[in-house]
């Protein structure tokens, strides 16, 4: 999976908040920018009295929903697992970079936002596929020297570094 970046953190940390701005700036650049974003939650996307919920409703393994503004094709598992994330990846289209929220556990680079007010723990001490760590602290004494440190406060300099750090492996 080439130029590709897992955002992590806990809830509440500010990966959305990153990444919409990371995305602007990328996106208004020309880039192309496809973002998944993980959840664990039961994800609605519309109404259950729509047309498109209930033909979903109604068995359909997958419905399109197709306008003149946008698309979104919902699957319904129906107990199956979870689809793993390089074929979340394979059914996107063509981009230059694809920013992942969430899927901590898989074995690519990651983001880590951290913000040590919310109590939980920093995951990259235990994660030696963080790359980099934007948080609103300063860097801890010890830490690793193949991770980035980055101000959260100046998110500028997260995308300096995405920009610096892709350039890098490509």
């Amino acid at each position: 999976m080439h130029n590709l970046l897992c955002v992590i953190g806990w809830s509440g940390s500010g990966k959305t908040t990153l990444l919409e701005f990371l995305v602007a700036r990328l996106a208004g650049r020309g880039l192309r920018v496809n973002v998944i974003k993980h959840s664990h939650h039961d994800v609605l996307l519309e109404p259950p009295h729509k047309d498109s919920a209930r033909l979903r409703t109604a068995g359909a393994a997958q419905v399109m929903l197709a306008s003149p503004f946008r698309v979104a094709i919902m699957r319904e598992l129906r107990g199956a697992g979870e689809p793993p994330l390089a074929e979340h990846v394979a059914r996107l289209g063509p981009a230059d970079l694809t920013l992942v929220e969430g899927y901590k556990w898989e074995p690519l680079p990651k983001l880590e936002v951290y913000r040590p007010s919310l109590g939980k723990p920093a995951l990259y001490p235990d994660d030696g596929n963080i790359v980099a760590v934007a948080s609103d602290a300063p860097p801890p004494q010890g830490l690793r020297e193949s991770i980035a440190w980055l101000d959260l406060n100046q998110p500028a300099t997260v995308l300096a570094w995405l920009d610096n750090y892709f350039d890098e492996i490509s």
